[in-house]
């Protein structure tokens, strides 16, 4: 495990919510729960446009496969320029 930049840690130590509790007030714990919350709510709007991405992808990858295999089944089914070869060899 990679282990974390120790400047980051120097310059912004984690909060313990339970431990340090006592040296917060009030509006700083109803902030960390409204930060908290909003993080929650936009993490769950990406996830949602994520799956929505996924599932445009599959859509517009089928076709495109989808009309890639009928165009060379269409070509590998064409008869028409058979005849004229037969045409040509006969004569």
């Amino acid at each position: 495990m990679a282990e974390a930049n120790p400047k980051v840690e120097a310059a912004m130590p984690k909060v313990d919510v339970v431990k340090d509790s006592k040296f917060l007030s009030q509006a700083q714990l109803d902030y960390m729960r409204l930060a908290q919350q909003q993080n929650i709510e936009r993490v769950n709007r990406l996830k949602k446009i994520r799956r929505t991405n996924l599932v445009t992808a599959g859509v517009l990858g089928v076709s495109v496969l989808s009309i890639f295999g009928y165009s060379i089944w269409a070509v590998g089914s064409e008869k028409f320029l058979d005849d004229f070869d037969d045409n040509k060899q006969k004569n």
